[in-house]
């Protein structure tokens, strides 16, 4: 993992976008910097990558460099470029294992370049890229989209393909520094830069190169379909931390310069999609977003093991080597019999504020005790975490990723047990919606069979309702979907049942009224699902999870309380609600009834 080290903001180029516009003066003491570096050993980093600024301009650069190898640690820089045009600077870096480098080029032309960055630099630049090419290197070009070059990225494109290590990536200018101070002279609209860089993608595969060559970052997934996995950021960068100037410890990196506006609410990438730069939705709202209301998610992630040590034999060890460095939500502590075990999370299934909601406020994190590539028997294959004791009162609970603890007590029985007591007296005519596994069976199935049920069971799945009713031998079943339910013409029912179905459901708005229909005056509608969650894994097992064939079934991940406003509208009475918290199992329920 890559920790960024910001060493002062003295740079030789003048862009008009300059992240750090208003502290251009200041520098980071040779000594800080020696200190940093040897913090991001002490935190487990295997590369440390030199921002600012402009790094190369220090005169202690070499110096650096060679300590981070003497640690162990791979180099890395993010620069102009200009130094390296020097080849007998690059093959000294290289010696002290330079591996990654992120050269900004804002043009395919001396004209458009030199248009952004305000200085004759073009020449010296392209210079950089083929001293860089053929070295092995990680080696991005990264062009920030203005108005000023955003109209002739075609060029850029050509300049940059004769050089096969590189990846040229495309990223939205960030209101901040002077792309603040000069937003309006700047800021491009996000749809026509979306635009831009479909035409220049397009452009380079046209002429053979493979789509690896080109990423994007800072323009929304729904104005670029079909380049959403061609996504970059810090994180799939694989930086975990990073520290400016004036700070004395890491932090992780993190998303709050963006916002996910209310447009982007059910949207199906919504968890990987970094939607817009907040200070370009307060200037521009969000009416260019083009939300994917159909799409399948998944419901669950995990936390991979990173690292185990002793526990202190008192207090806790985040406060003993600080709490400013680990991601409080994609970080994972799990303390037990005398170990504290580190886990990390780096999905791109959730964002940040998703992944804090499941850890933090809704407590669904979970340690697989199982063998498989996907638990199925959540009461024997996960052991709930809960808070550690230490974490009561702590003064930096808040902003602490926390100290966990298994709980070994069986919440999914338990909470499962109001399920099964509301089945064991159902009567009348039942619908039973997603019959799908059947995993009520032993329930319902005396239920049908001393005549107090007439079951009724409809799945989408062809193969799953042969193999239910050969199964069975009781009830009727149907192929069918919430959406299309009234073409099977099954009459109406006391109790429509949706059992871990709600989130499956493709399109919710008309399946509601499928469903309404399918209920008598009086009837009652059950909704039984779950939240997403966080599992904490060996490696062996995050690999097999990741690598296993099953494909996403969810198609959102709402709770008790987003399920029951979707529900508004409907005539429907709550009877009940059972929400998912710390104590409970991630599995919530509504019970309510029809009017007449």
């Amino acid at each position: 993992m890559k920790a960024l080290v910001k060493v002062g903001y003295g740079c030789n180029e003048n862009c008009t976008f300059c992240h750090t516009l208003e502290y251009r003066h200041v520098n980071g003491s040779a000594a800080d910097v020696h200190r940093k570096i040897d913090r991001a050993r002490e935190l487990d980093h295997t590369m440390v990558v030199l921002s600012g600024g402009e790094p190369t301009m220090r005169p202690e650069l070499f110096e650096w460099a060679e300590h981070v190898a003497r640690l162990g640690m791979d180099f890395g820089l993010v620069t102009n470029g200009l130094l390296l045009a020097y080849p007998d600077v690059l093959e000294r870096l290289l010696a002290s294992r330079l591996r990654y480098v992120y050269m900004s080029l804002h043009g395919g032309t001396a004209e458009v370049h030199q248009r952004v960055v305000r200085a004759d630099t073009f020449g010296p630049a392209m210079q950089a890229l083929r001293n860089l090419t053929g070295k092995g290197l990680d080696l991005t070009v990264n062009a920030v989209l203005v108005k000023q070059n955003v109209d002739d990225l075609l060029p850029l494109v050509d300049a940059v393909l004769p050089f096969p290590d590189a990846v040229l990536k495309f990223s939205m200018i960030t209101p901040k520094g002077g792309g603040k101070a000069l937003f309006d002279a700047l800021t491009p609209r996000v749809s026509d830069a979306a635009a831009r860089v479909q035409e220049a993608i397009a452009h380079g595969l046209a002429q053979g190169a493979p789509r690896s060559r080109f990423v994007h970052d800072g323009l929304p997934f729904c104005l670029l379909p079909g380049l959403e996995d061609r996504y970059s950021d810090l994180r799939t960068h694989h930086f975990a931390t990073m520290v400016e100037t004036s700070e004395a410890d890491f932090h992780p990196v993190d998303e709050v310069a963006r916002v996910q506006p209310a447009a982007c609410d059910g949207c199906a990438q919504q968890g990987s999609c970094p939607a817009l730069y907040r200070g370009y939705h307060e200037a521009f709202g969000e009416a260019e977003l083009r939300p994917v209301r159909h799409g399948a998610r998944s419901n669950s992630f995990n936390y991979t093991l990173e690292a185990v040590s002793e526990a202190p034999a008192e207090g806790c060890l985040l406060l003993r080597d600080g709490v400013t460095p680990w991601d409080r939500a994609r970080h994972l502590f799990i303390a037990h019999q005398g170990k504290v075990a580190r886990y990390r999370t780096q999905t791109r299934d959730f964002s940040d504020v998703e992944l804090s909601r499941i850890k933090h406020e809704r407590g669904q994190v979970y340690f697989d005790a199982s063998k498989k590539s996907a638990p199925d028997d959540f009461a024997r294959d996960l052991v709930p975490l809960s808070r550690s004791a230490l974490c009561t009162g702590c003064p930096e609970r808040e902003r602490c990723t926390g100290l966990y603890e298994p709980r070994f007590d069986d919440v999914f029985s338990r909470d499962d047990a109001r399920v099964r007591e509301l089945l064991g007296a159902l009567a009348g005519r039942v619908l039973d919606l997603g019959c799908g596994g059947g995993p009520y069976d032993d329930v319902l199935g005396p239920r049908v069979q001393s005549g107090a049920v007439d079951y009724v069971g409809v799945d989408p799945s062809a193969e799953a309702i042969a193999a239910l009713g050969a199964r069975r031998g009781w009830g009727a079943h149907h192929v069918g979907t919430a959406e299309s339910l009234g073409a099977l013409a099954l009459g109406t029912f006391d109790t429509v049942l949706v059992l871990r179905s709600w989130n499956h459901l493709v399109d919710v708005p008309r399946a509601l009224g499928q469903l309404r229909a399918s209920l008598r005056p009086g009837g009652t509608l059950l909704v039984v699902d779950n939240e997403a969650f966080g599992l904490a894994r060996s490696p062996h097992q995050a690999r097999r999870g990741e690598g296993s064939t099953a494909g996403f079934e969810h198609f959102r991940n709402h709770s008790a309380a987003e399920a029951f406003r979707s529900l508004g509208g409907q005539g429907l009475t709550l009877v009940e609600r059972l929400d998912c918290g710390p104590s409970t199992s991630n599995q919530w329920l509504l019970r309510l009834t029809a009017g007449g």
